[in-house]
């Protein structure tokens, strides 16, 4: 931003004040984007750990694919997901709470023995699935705070602050200029002056 300034006492309080707010802020800033850098770590590990366990999930139904064609279509569906909000360094955050399924009525008698078991491996493993996308919202969500709060500190750190001193800094030297001008024309003014009345 360029500072379209007014050389009088009026503009340069303004600056001080616009000055002191971004100074006052900057710490701040820096603080949350420390705390932001964190957490997207953590977020960034939490994908990594669910991403192991589905795989690790799918590894041990590796040999059982071929049951998995006697599941009757349709037996289970995500009815609900229930998420809350955590804030974290003031961004707002999914949190899984839990998965709610629908199972439809079968005969226990009529369908295979390891129809019950399955169907808790396939909650499991979607339970895990939607971890998963939660997990990468939040990564994103928080990456892009991330970004935009470094934005901010590099705005104020190394435009708008040196910008602001800048300016205060020449209107400064021009009010002191302007009143040594002041005084040095009085001064002649007197001295001629004098020179007129002798």
């Amino acid at each position: 931003m360029a500072l379209k300034f007014q050389y009088n006492k009026t503009f340069q309080q303004q600056l001080n004040k616009g000055l002191k707010v971004r100074e006052n802020a900057l710490p701040t800033l820096i603080a949350k984007e420390s705390a932001l850098r964190t957490e997207v770590k953590k977020a960034k590990e939490q994908v990594t750990k669910i991403g192991q366990e589905l795989k690790k999930q799918y590894e041990k139904q590796k040999n059982t694919y071929r049951f998995w064609s006697e599941l009757p279509q349709e037996l289970i569906t995500v009815s609900d997901v229930n998420i809350s909000i955590k804030k974290i360094a003031g961004v707002k955050t999914p949190v899984l709470n839990n998965v709610e399924f629908e199972v439809k009525r079968y005969s226990v008698f009529s369908q295979a023995p390891w129809i019950p078991s399955g169907v808790e491996i396939l909650k499991q493993l979607a339970t895990l699935k939607i971890s998963m996308e939660l997990a990468k919202k939040k990564v994103e969500i928080l990456e892009f705070a991330r970004k935009k709060t470094t934005q901010k500190v590099n705005l104020y750190e190394k435009v708008q602050i040196p910008e602001y001193k800048e300016a205060i800094r020449k209107i400064k030297r021009f009010l002191e200029d302007e009143e040594n001008l002041s005084k040095s024309s009085q001064k002649i003014l007197k001295s001629k002056l004098a020179g007129a009345e002798a």
